[in-house]
């Protein structure tokens, strides 16, 4: 298994619409993505490390899949259109990661 975490840099001036995010982007991901998307989870970033400081991350998005290769089959054929819709909720460019999931033993 493999996950797929998006991050939204909580930079100064940028803009993150979460309502539309929520309401909107999440749930065309999940349609579009199917079954290939075995667990999404969303954190909306509250505070920084030291006190009342803003997050380092305004959202969090980390996606589920079962390899790379199962991500970028589907993302060959919804790509375009679920990223044509960044610019309706943020103007801050994402930081992308996968990983593998370890087991914790």
């Amino acid at each position: 298994m493999i996950r797929l975490n998006i991050l939204y840099p909580n930079t100064p001036g940028s803009r993150f619409d979460v309502d539309y995010y929520l309401g909107t982007h999440m749930p065309m991901a999940k349609q579009l993505f199917g079954e290939v998307l075995k667990e999404v989870t969303l954190e909306h970033g509250m505070a920084g490390v030291e006190p009342d400081s803003p997050p380092t991350y305004i959202m969090s998005c980390h996606m589920r899949f079962e390899s790379i290769e199962a991500f970028m089959e589907a993302w060959s054929r919804i790509g375009e259109q679920l990223g044509g819709d960044i610019p309706n909720y943020t103007d801050a460019p994402p930081v992308i990661q996968f990983s593998e999931i370890l087991p914790l033993e």
